[in-house]
């Protein structure tokens, strides 16, 4: 999966960085956990109620990854359940915490931004995009004079061939 950071809070106390994957965001309970700073039990909680109110289907929200672990001194496999973005919503707009409302807060203005303008921006990854370009350019540029050198100096070997 491809890690990406979506969400900071305001201090950038927190940063949590969001597998993508099939066209979605993943984050695993534990994740979740730490990004609502609430405990396990509390964000499983609030899962079983969304699936169980029918808000969201199981089966179409949950993944289910292999992750390797070393207990003591033996590595173990797990079977990691992940949650998309769907119920990480979901449980960002029940949860009781700071950090739940700085998200709900987070969350309403990116979808204003959205149904107002049209669109919502990630900034930082716009930035970070721009910087590549903008070295994508600079090396093109290189490229171009180094080939045009090049040429250069061949036509000139032809041209003292004729002399």
């Amino acid at each position: 999966m491809n890690k990406i950071v979506i969400y900071s809070d305001s201090a950038n106390n927190i940063e949590v960085n969001i597998s993508y994957e099939k066209n979605t965001f993943w984050l695993s309970l534990s994740q979740i956990s730490v990004l609502f700073e609430r405990d396990k039990s509390v964000i499983s909680r609030h899962i079983k109620k969304i699936f169980k109110d029918g808000e969201l289907s199981e089966e179409a929200t949950v993944a289910k990854n292999a992750t390797v672990q070393p207990e003591g001194k033996r590595t173990i496999t797990r079977q990691i359940e992940y949650y998309n973005l769907d119920v990480i919503i979901s449980v960002g707009y029940r949860v009781n915490s700071i950090r739940g409302t700085q998200f709900r807060i987070w969350a309403t203005q990116r979808l204003k931004d959205f149904l107002v303008k049209g669109y919502a921006i990630n900034e930082k990854r716009l930035h970070e995009k721009q910087q590549e370009v903008l070295h994508l350019k600079t090396g093109i540029q290189i490229l171009s004079r180094a080939i045009e050198a090049k040429n250069e100096n061949k036509e000139n070997e032809i041209l003292n061939i004729f002399k």
